[in-house]
């Protein structure tokens, strides 16, 4: 049993029997303290309470705050009306239910003492800002979040600095695996540059009322192979792909040479955005940088760029000259080595428009023939690129495979990481799992493919492979605001398609 489990049932020890003992101070039948729900049922009478605060309680997410909020009333009518009582009840009732139920210094005083006492005016103010957090917090981690966009890896679907919300609920609320975090803080506390959680209590994964992810959805998910990071570079510099290319694998050598090694939980992974393109149980094969799902080609929204080659007559082109007619910012117009010639990020729509201006002489889009370490980073058997890719099956939970040499390398760190299988590949294409000889591997969860609308300009699973089904945040919903050098008045309030 994990240590997680004897913290939650030692708590849960705690806690009926110190509400035992302050039910009997209280004069009501004590026995009647170990029945969950009907236990707050007789406090709230007792107080008493108006009757819908107890059925407050079966609102999903929300009701367990509101059985909180119950049980510091009840505390209040021990007399205990400080922040320091208060907190105790929140965060540590197992011990603190035990005192007040079975100290000889604490009494159950009534509801006369609770119409007696008045808050100072900082009591008020702290009261407040105490509920102002515990509901943004509640929001922020289970209904909807606002993200903004980085990176132009979605452009120009999604533009640098649009700001969005994220549907919590799309998929259902995930539980936080580390619920002892900062608030409103994701990973790393400012200021200190540390750490903003702790790992000393660990909630497995758990989804409220899950829905499946749609087929070509925007996610935002946390970076899968964000477990591991260098401090200095973050989720800028893919951790795997460095030890790979700088020490050939070689982890006790890169441990040696830095101390900057971070292990993050999965909630608290970088947090990336992309397009879900393919669902468990889909076959994905890229052709001529077109994407192909079961044998039909995908879904791509018209606000979709790629990079193009234009070379002019001569002319010289600038970004700003170009925002209004092509939408062209900052970063999407680079000058390359011939005359004349530049990359640009246009849509089909404006590549087509580009090549009737005048002062064009031709416009290309850019094809990659052969891009080394695409995943599964096997250039000896698959020599693919972003734009000839697959074909790859993503793996659906409950399906069985045969495993063999040719298929391992797409597969081994879903069983061996994300589904926490020890897996050993024994000479002669054997395989190993978790100590028995199997040719088999059945999937324990759902995985997606996820693929930036910017096609070469995304990191995504082309690169680092499948994306586990416990790492879906939620489903970008809504544009609540643009910024570039000013208001994208337009992009306001737009829906995210």
């Amino acid at each position: 049993m994990s240590s997680g489990w004897i913290i939650f049932i030692l708590g849960t020890i705690g806690f009926h029997y110190g509400l035992y003992g302050m039910f009997r101070k209280a004069g009501i039948t004590p026995w009647k303290a170990l029945i969950p729900y009907y236990n707050t049922w007789l406090v709230v009478e007792k107080m008493p309470l108006k009757k819908y605060w107890f059925f407050l309680q079966f609102i999903p997410i929300v009701g367990q705050f509101i059985t909180i909020w119950i049980y510091i009333k009840f505390v209040e009518h021990f007399g205990r009306f400080s922040l320091l009582h208060h907190a105790a009840a929140v965060f540590v009732p197992f011990l603190y239910f035990p005192y007040l139920g079975y100290s000889k210094n604490e009494r159950y005083a009534g509801n006369a003492v609770v119409k007696n006492y008045k808050k100072s005016s900082t009591r008020e103010w702290i009261d407040a800002a105490v509920f102002a957090v515990v509901a943004a917090s509640i929001i922020r981690t289970f209904i909807f979040e606002a993200y903004v966009i980085p990176t132009g890896s979605m452009e120009k679907t999604l533009m640098v600095n649009d700001f969005l919300f994220v549907s919590k609920l799309s998929y259902g609320p995930r539980l936080p695996n580390t619920p002892l975090a900062i608030p409103f803080v994701h990973h790393t506390a400012p200021i200190v540059n540390s750490k903003s959680y702790l790992e000393w209590i660990k909630i497995p994964y758990k989804r409220l009322w899950s829905s499946p992810v749609k087929r070509n959805d925007v996610v935002v998910f946390n970076y899968p192979v964000g477990d591991t990071v260098i401090g200095e570079y973050q989720s800028n510099v893919n951790y795997y792909d460095f030890l790979r290319e700088h020490y050939k694998n070689n982890r006790e050598a890169l441990f040696q040479q830095r101390d900057d090694i971070l292990v993050r939980p999965v909630d608290k992974r970088e947090n990336f955005i992309k397009r879900a393109v393919a669902i468990p149980g889909d076959s994905l094969q890229i052709i001529n940088t077109e994407v192909y799902i079961n044998g039909e080609k995908s879904y791509l929204p018209n606000d979709a760029a790629t990079t193009y080659f234009v070379k002019t007559k001569g002319q010289y082109l600038d970004a700003d000259a170009l925002k209004e007619d092509f939408n062209v910012g900052d970063g999407q117009l680079r000058a390359t080595g011939p005359a004349a010639t530049y990359e640009i990020m246009l849509t089909e729509e404006e590549a087509e428009r580009m090549r009737q201006q005048p002062f064009v002489e031709s416009i290309q889009k850019e094809i990659k023939d052969y891009t080394p370490h695409v995943f599964p980073q096997d250039t000896l058997r698959y020599r693919w690129s972003e734009d000839f890719y697959g074909p790859i099956w993503v793996p659906e939970k409950g399906k069985t495979i045969t495993l063999t040499a040719d298929n391992i390398p797409f597969y081994r760190r879903i069983i061996d990481v994300y589904e926490n299988n020890e897996l050993v590949e024994a000479p002669g294409g054997k395989f190993i799992i978790n100590g028995t000889e199997t040719n088999e591997y059945t999937f324990k969860m759902n995985y997606y493919w996820m693929m930036g609308d910017n096609r070469h300009n995304s990191q995504d699973s082309r690169f680092w492979g499948f994306v586990p089904e416990d790492h879906i945040v939620g489903r970008a919903s809504l544009i609540w605001f643009s910024w570039d050098k000013g208001p994208r008045w337009k992009r306001l309030f737009n829906s995210i398609k």
